[in-house]
This record gives C-alpha cells, sequence and structure tokens, in this order.
C-alpha cells in the first residue's frame, strides 16, 4: 500500500497543497485503481448503512483523485440515494440526484457533473464523500483552497457524516482556520482513521 507522509513538518496550506499534488500525480493509473478499490473495501466496514442519502464526488482523472466509481457501485447496490455536486458560481454546490437519466459531463477542471435533475438540499443528506489532497490526525483537511465543501458541510445537519479519502496516511498537524470543517473518518488503502 500507500505510506507517503511528508517530511516537511510544518509547511502552509499552499506548500501542502502542492506536495501532495505531486505525490498524486506520481501514481500511476493501474495503482490508482487498485488503491481506491481497496479504499472502497475499507468503506464498507463504516457505520453507515442505515443511512438513506449519501452525497458522492465524481473523481477527476486529470487531477489523480481516488476514483469514487467503485464506492458508487456499492451504494448502488445497497439501493441507496446517491447525489452529486456541480460547481456553481461564487464557490458554491449544488446537489442533484443522481438517476440513470442523468447526464454527466466534464467541467473545464476536467471534474464530471450533472448537468440537470433534481436538488437536494444539504441539511437533506446523511453521509458526505469528501474529497481532499491532505489531512492530519484531528481530522482537519486540506482541499483545493476554493471554499466549495466547507461551506457545504457548515450547511449540512450536526449529524452529518463526514469521510474524507486519500491515498495517503495523515500529516502530524495541519492549519485548520474557522471555517474549516471537520472531518468524522478518513479512508485510505490501508485502514479508517476515526475522528468523531
Amino acid at each position: 500500500m500507500l505510506f507517503f507522509v511528508s517530511t516537511i513538518h510544518v509547511m502552509d496550506k499552499k506548500k501542502l497543497r502542492q506536495y501532495y499534488k505531486d505525490k498524486r500525480r506520481s501514481i500511476e493509473d493501474d495503482l490508482n485503481a487498485s488503491y481506491s478499490l481497496a479504499i472502497a473495501n475499507q468503506v464498507l466496514a463504516l457505520p453507515l448503512w442505515e443511512y438513506s442519502y449519501f452525497h458522492l464526488f465524481l473523481s477527476s482523472r486529470l487531477l489523480g483523485e481516488v476514483d469514487t466509481e467503485y464506492i458508487l457501485t456499492i451504494l448502488q447496490g445497497k439501493d441507496k440515494q446517491v447525489i452529486v455536486p456541480r460547481m456553481q458560481t461564487e464557490h458554491e454546490l449544488k446537489h442533484i440526484v443522481l438517476t440513470d437519466s442523468t447526464l454527466i459531463k466534464p467541467n473545464r477542471w476536467g471534474i464530471p457533473e450533472p448537468q440537470d435533475g433534481i436538488e437536494l438540499l444539504p441539511e437533506q443528506l446523511d453521509v458526505v464523500f469528501v474529497p481532499l489532497l491532505a489531512f492530519d490526525e484531528s481530522g482537519n483537511r486540506i482541499g483545493y483552497g476554493k471554499g466549495y465543501y466547507d461551506r457545504f458541510l457548515a450547511a449540512c445537519k450536526p449529524s452529518c457524516i463526514k469521510i474524507g479519502l486519500s491515498f495517503f496516511s495523515p500529516e502530524k498537524s495541519i492549519p485548520k482556520e474557522v471555517t474549516d470543517v471537520s472531518l468524522d473518518y478518513c479512508v485510505t488503502p490501508d485502514r479508517v482513521y476515526t475522528f468523531r
């Protein structure tokens, strides 16, 4: 499995983003698939399956993200309602119910998005899978820096379960801002980190 830990102990968010973007780009496609499948298998062990509404980001190959197709297959196999994000202006997300007829197209960043559909509000969601670049031992995360997910997660109900997905082990500590929303879990290929 993949166990990258940064060698730089104190790093600002900008440097951490670049560090992990580079690390992720170094993962070849077949390894990405193998690690993504291992992450999906770890997700199966989480205490989630009594819930109904699951928000799942659709992965960008260009960004080398964890491939969420495996998790999507699990959710659909368990007859869960899957909601996928669409980026809006002013750093907001729209949350669209995924159906067989949902048209998905990549946006200008290469991120697959629904073109239209039934919209749900953040407070209706039970579980959110969160994209990230890095996380730490306390459940803090670093995303892409635009604040889409922090604004979205802040609007979710307090009981909503927030799950990060990462190829890498946690940092000891990363910088946290007042607007940052922490994770409840982070899933890596070899284990689940719990912060609840």
